[in-house]
């Protein structure tokens, strides 16, 4: 007996720019499966009532990219790691109930597992770069791994400080123009702007880190980002934001398809290809 397609989605406004399903259906095809992963383009105002009919457009589950994804979180039953960011990118149904999950977290852990092993080893300090969703993802990350300084810059001091509020003492609000002091004793530099990206303004710092300092961007377009490449010429170890977009989307794969696919080189360089076009 044929088993019935299963389908999964990206739902944004826009969602053009999604690779999610570049990666997915990589997969699919891989493992074989009778399954479809399909981009769902839904403003702002109509995305509650997309959500409410999920099950009944096919979907075994979505991916929520902006900027959803703290409606996302009101409009299922999120897990602790979801509740704690503050924003799910990952919905999937047990029985009747949809529930929802943030990735990012384990996409973050993976990605530097992967390319820095040991990275967490006696780290005491870290930088982190910004205020966002994907800041709170970073730090949540970083907390579970016991990183006991962890010094969250931004341009508004004020969203700064809502970080410690929401983490805790181990989290350190600073101003933007304290970034390079800092910058020196932390054993980690996380990028979690958008400072970089292709099309927008660059990321421009003075990256006066110790030699022993692991510098990671969550920007993935372009390829490799300014902060990066100069990284990289100073002999610093790196993991950049393409290995975190992969590793992310481990999950909801396994939970909406019952597989658990792997990262690989072949994959990475299809979204490299992808993203040079």
């Amino acid at each position: 007996m044929k088993q019935e397609k299963r389908a999964a989605c990206v739902i944004g406004w826009p969602a053009g720019h999604s690779r999610s399903p570049l990666i997915h259906n990589y997969w699919i095809k891989q493992y074989g499966l009778n399954a479809e992963y399909r981009r769902e383009e839904v403003t702002a105002e109509k995305f509650a009532g997309f959500v409410a009919k999920l099950r009944d457009n096919g979907y075994v589950g979505a991916n929520v990219t902006l900027p959803h994804k703290e409606a996302a979180l009101a409009l299922s039953r999120p897990d602790d790691r979801a509740e704690a960011v503050g924003a799910a990118n990952t919905l999937w149904f047990e029985g009747n109930t949809l529930h929802s999950t943030n990735t990012d977290v384990e996409g973050f852990l993976a990605n530097l597992d992967a390319e820095v092993p040991g990275w967490d080893r006696g780290l005491e300090t870290a930088v982190v770069l910004g205020a966002g969703g994907a800041a709170r993802a970073v730090v949540y990350a970083l907390l579970q791994r016991d990183v006991e300084r962890i010094h969250l810059v931004n341009r508004s001091f004020e969203r700064a400080k809502t970080f410690r509020k929401r983490f805790g003492p181990r989290v350190q609000p600073a101003r933007w123009n304290e970034m390079t002091g800092l910058l020196g004793g932390a054993r980690l530099v996380v990028n979690a702007t958008t400072l970089g990206m292709t099309g927008g303004h660059d990321l421009d710092i003075n990256l006066r880190c110790d030699a022993a300092a692991i510098v990671t961007d969550l920007v993935y377009d372009p390829i490799e980002t300014t902060l990066i490449k100069t990284a990289r010429a100073r002999g610093l170890r790196t993991a950049d934001g393409i290995g975190m977009l992969l590793h992310q989307a481990v999950r909801g794969f396994e939970l909406w398809f019952g597989v658990r696919p792997d990262v690989t080189a072949e994959l990475r360089a299809l979204v490299e290809a992808d993203l040079r076009k």
